[in-house]
């Protein structure tokens, strides 16, 4: 997921024709793969969409999640009868937290899809101290917040802590950590230097949701809308975001935000990323 080559990106394992499996079978097939998120595939509810999906990690359900959304679109896209041609089809995934209106495009075992958020970013009220911040990841106070960036707490079903960090460099010289009590997961990015203005470099701890560190986090980047909202001054229009993750853990991911703005209030947001199929098999439970 996100990613064009095998074995870098996000791992992603979808479980088909999963309808006959109950939650507590789900949340073990989950913990077995042990990946930062597993995909069950059932019907959906509404005929007129393509799927329903129950996304896990491996200690509990999400409502949504980005790179699971985006895998399993290209996934079904590839296995229905056009798949092998590079025109762009269209439906919707049932999740938790709504119908995700998803466009795909595909071709030899690959493809990249793009989904529409159902909901907008959520402010979440105050971050941590960035001092508390910084010692939970092994950085120095001086290293948390970047020009107008300062550490907020954003949702989009799941919630996350933003820590902003001050360059590249800093970020990667950060130790996966968490807060005590807290059930977010903790979104940390610094500028991106050679990606341009709107481009940024990211890292993603989970321990509350048994992911230590997760290459790519689709929910944390729509999340991020809220952050640009919150510390940038962004005109009426598009506007295009580039977030590259994953690359301290050797599995670089790149994740594409898109932000429309209408009078000066964040109207839509969407995520859009390559993925390809590297491996299929049965499961035997």
């Amino acid at each position: 997921m996100f990613t064009t080559q095998a074995l870098a990106g996000n791992p992603l394992a979808v479980v088909l024709d999963a309808g006959g499996l109950d939650t507590a079978a789900m949340q073990a097939i989950a913990r077995e793969f042990n990946l930062s998120e597993t995909v069950f595939v059932m019907p959906p509810d509404d005929p007129r969409h393509r799927a329903r999906l129950r996304i896990f990690t491996p200690a509990r359900e999400l409502p949504f999640a980005g790179h699971p959304t985006i895998g399993t679109a290209v996934l079904l896209a590839l296995r229905a009868e056009n798949a092998g041609t590079a025109d762009a089809v269209a439906f919707g995934l049932e999740e938790t937290v709504g119908t995700i209106p998803c466009v795909v495009e595909v071709g030899d075992g690959a493809g990249r899809a793009r989904f529409k958020l159902p909901i907008l970013p959520e402010s979440l009220g105050d971050a941590a101290e960035a001092a508390e911040l910084a010692a939970a990841f092994g950085l120095t106070a001086q290293d948390v917040g970047f020009g107008r960036y300062r550490p907020s707490r954003h949702g989009v079903g799941p919630s996350f802590t933003f820590v902003p960090v001050v360059s590249r460099a800093r970020l990667d010289a950060a130790q996966p950590g968490t807060l005590a009590g807290s059930q977010d997961g903790f979104f940390l990015y610094a500028p991106d230097e050679a990606g341009g203005a709107r481009a940024f470099q990211a890292r993603m701890f989970a321990p509350a949701l048994g992911v230590p560190e997760d290459p790519a986090t689709g929910s944390a980047a729509a999340a991020f809308a809220g952050v640009l909202m919150q510390f940038e001054t962004l005109s009426d229009g598009t506007h295009d975001v580039a977030i590259t993750q994953g690359v301290a853990m050797g599995r670089p991911s790149e994740i594409a935000l898109q932000l429309v703005i209408e009078a000066g209030a964040l109207r839509s947001v969407e995520i859009g990323g390559a993925a390809l199929i590297v491996s299929e098999g049965l499961l035997h439970v």
